[in-house]
């Protein structure tokens, strides 16, 4: 076999040439030229909303450029569809999963070629399969037996690469499939994609975690405006100096400045709250127009205090006070009335904060046409002024706020969430790791959103995987270990040594 550098110095297995894509009167991409050769692992960079998307789904035959050609191991392919371009094996891996949840893992992992006894399928055979591959990326805890709908999302998105490499592919493309994981499922990711490459397989990824590029890319794309930047080699240009030519930019700071006062009110108390056995005697506080960051490891409970605060969780025992008073909040619906005015910005934006199919502005209006009707009929007048300023405060990039949201890039979606949310004037906003998959410019955006917010008087509560958004972001840090809140950091001892040690109840006091 070829060592990786003489497979990389071989003829592209894939390529595209003056590839253009428009949707109304947006380009999404520009006359690119682009190829990956096999046994190699290229990385493709840019912004959320540079055509990077548009890019691997080209070449996955989910959209069909206005111009160019895509020419596969020499010979020019034009797919018709996905079903096409992965039985030339083409596989791709999105950033929004193609699980069906009520189906077992088994069943996701081979429903394009289950196995088959007297032409019906043979079940022991489909276990069998999905338990080698299951094995293959390290992943033997889950079930192959269960249903997706009942695993949490790190473990979905493992059954999602499960689930493509049972099709046998000579060219993955994965479109932040790491971006859900946890620590341990990234490095064993890592060491499977390195293994893949030496196999000979052509690899893309799409990924904003700099140190995984680092860690396994051995050539690097930057894409901007729809336009190809750059090819270099991985290691050839320092991290500042890609960042500066995704966004066309420097970047001055990264996280803005935070508050230095220890605010006098209380907008949120939380005092004994249990839920099953994921939540336990929890007490917190959030001051208003404070950012309060929950922390450690995944799956501590800190997604499930988040949701109870918002009504979702039915039988949550425990005190919650809003500006002092004692509230009960069953729903949703009880969460967004006045005089308690929450918000949730969920975890996952594809199947929880949007309904893909609709337009962005009807996106944008479905949490606060209760405020912007009058009596049975909406007022159209301010609704259409809310859409505009919800659009223009989140600089989301549309050509249209009648196109269906699913055209918007990763980041801008995420800002129609956002903004959807804003849009009802809360006085507390709770977020679900809010920057998962968002590019480097766009997370800035946010920060900056963050603290402009709470400089105004909004008070935050956040789960972040991401420490440095622990540390730069958040006035206090409450991490948390097995349901319960075991210490609490600020000031200088939001450090990355204390959250670790107090995720992993180490018994030491913050250094």
């Amino acid at each position: 076999m070829n060592t990786p550098d003489e497979q990389r110095s071989t003829a592209p297995h894939l390529s595209l040439q003056g590839i253009t894509k428009r949707y109304g009167g947006v380009t999404a991409l520009d006359s690119v030229d682009f190829s990956c050769n096999p046994g190699s692992i290229h990385a493709v960079l840019g912004e959320n909303g540079a055509g990077k998307s548009t890019l691997i789904k080209i070449m996955s035959g989910v959209v069909t450029p206005d111009e160019g050609t895509l020419r596969l191991a020499g010979s020019e392919r034009q797919f018709r569809g996905p079903a096409d371009a992965n039985a030339a094996g083409i596989v791709c891996i999105f950033q929004e999963l193609s699980l069906i949840p009520d189906l077992s893992v088994a069943d996701n992992i081979c429903i394009s070629n289950p196995p088959r006894r007297l032409g019906l399928i043979d079940n022991r055979e489909q276990i069998r399969r999905a338990e080698r591959v299951l094995a293959r990326i390290q992943c033997e805890d889950v079930n192959p037996r269960s249903r997706v709908r009942d695993l949490p999302l790190s473990r979905r998105q493992m059954v999602e690469i499960a689930k493509a490499l049972s099709r046998h592919p000579s060219v993955l493309i994965l479109d932040e499939a790491t971006s859900a994981l946890t620590a341990a499922d990234v490095d064993n990711v890592l060491v499977l994609l390195r293994k893949l490459r030496d196999e000979g397989l052509a690899i893309l990824t799409i990924s904003h975690r700099m140190h995984e590029i680092e860690a396994v890319a051995d050539m690097c794309s930057v894409f901007r405006n729809g336009q190809h930047i750059e090819t270099f080699r991985e290691g050839d240009r320092s991290p500042q100096s890609i960042i500066q030519m995704m966004i066309g930019r420097e970047i001055s700071a990264h996280f803005p400045d935070k508050r230095h006062h220890v605010p006098s009110e209380k907008a949120l108390e939380v005092d004994a709250l249990n839920w099953e056995d994921r939540l336990k005697d929890i007490k917190l506080d959030v001051g208003k127009g404070e950012i309060v960051g929950l922390g450690g490891l995944d799956g501590q409970g800190q997604k499930e205090l988040l949701l109870g605060l918002f009504g979702v969780l039915r039988k949550l025992r425990g005190s919650v006070r809003i500006d002092g008073r004692e509230v009960r909040i069953r729903t949703p619906l009880d969460a967004k009335q006045a005089g308690i005015n929450m918000a949730l910005i969920p975890e996952d934006r594809k199947t929880e904060g949007l309904l893909l199919p609709m337009s962005i502005e009807d996106n944008l209006a479905l949490a606060s046409l209760q405020n912007l009707s009058r009596g049975l009929f909406v007022d159209k007048l301010a609704l259409s002024a809310a859409i505009d300023s919800g659009i223009s405060r989140m600089q989301i990039k549309a050509g249209s706020p009648q196109d269906p949201v699913s055209t918007l890039s990763g980041g801008n979606q995420q800002k129609v969430v956002i903004a959807k949310w804003l849009m009802t004037n809360p006085k507390l906003v709770l977020l679900n790791d809010p920057t998962r998959g968002i590019d480097v410019g766009t997370k800035q955006e946010i920060y900056r959103l963050l603290r402009q917010l709470a400089e105004d008087g909004v008070s935050i509560l956040i789960y972040t995987t991401d420490y440095e958004e622990l540390i730069g972001c958040c006035d206090r840090v409450a991490v948390m270990y097995d349901g319960r809140i075991v210490r609490e950091l600020q000031g200088d001892d939001i450090n990355e040594h204390n959250i670790i040690a107090s995720s992993l109840n180490m018994d030491e006091q913050p250094a």
